[in-house]
């Protein structure tokens, strides 16, 4: 268990390229107001997009257990997937400027000891949840889930193993982010916003594209109907 949490996190970093159905029913959510306007006065300047967030209800005592143990997971194991995306930012800009395959191999394996290094010993201490978390908030930071970034660095057979090493502790590297369809990331991705908003977490942009706030209609709607 220890060893695969820093699979997920320490074999997906030297990739090349950027690229439950659970819902649980936690909260009761109030009104979400988006802001994405134009300054009119002269000289114009662009506003950037803006949640303001009412406080969030909760039905009984469970529902705020249940969404108040989501978001000290979420809080605790974004930081890594952040950092995550920009380590391969950062690998994939030094890697192309290495001209030789192998020394892109040496290079790939000493950015993974030095991580190791840092940041296994937190990483140890991560629980199976967080580390589900973990692994939809790497495809969120990095477009890709973590399957197809050691398909791609280590190949088919070494991502099948690790693939089928997390399915003992049922998780699934596949796992993609996904707060339109599935009710439990929508929750995560509130719980970042409000984040962002309150400086909590330092903001990163996704490469994955979807509107919050409609994905916030949607699940507003879902749950009173």
């Amino acid at each position: 268990m220890i060893r695969l949490f820093i699979f997920l996190f320490l074999f997906f970093l030297p990739q090349g390229s950027w690229s439950q159905d659970g819902r649980p029913d936690s909260t009761d959510q109030s009104l979400l107001v988006k802001v994405s306007e134009m300054d009119t006065l002269a000289p114009t300047i662009a506003l950037k997009e803006v949640f303001v967030f009412g406080p969030t209800k909760f039905r009984d005592s469970q529902d705020m257990f249940r969404y108040l143990l989501l978001k000290r997971r979420t809080l605790k194991v974004y930081p890594y997937a952040k950092l995550a995306a920009e380590k391969l930012m950062q690998l994939n800009a030094e890697l192309e400027a290495i001209p030789k395959r192998n020394r892109k191999k040496q290079h790939t394996k000493q950015m993974q000891r030095y991580v190791e290094g840092e940041f296994s010993d937190e990483l140890k201490k991560m629980t199976r949840s967080e580390g589900r978390i973990l692994i939809k908030l790497i495809h969120r930071q990095t477009g890709a889930a973590p399957f197809y970034l050691v398909k791609d660095l280590r190949g088919g057979w070494r991502a099948f193993w690790y693939s089928t090493t997390a399915k003992m502790f049922d998780l699934d590297l596949k796992s993609e982010f996904d707060p339109m369809n599935v009710r439990e990331d929508y929750l995560i991705e509130e719980i970042l916003q409000r984040a962002f908003a309150d400086q909590t977490l330092q903001y990163q942009a996704s490469p994955i594209q979807f509107d919050f706030a409609q994905a916030h209609s949607f699940w507003s709607g879902k749950k009173n109907n």
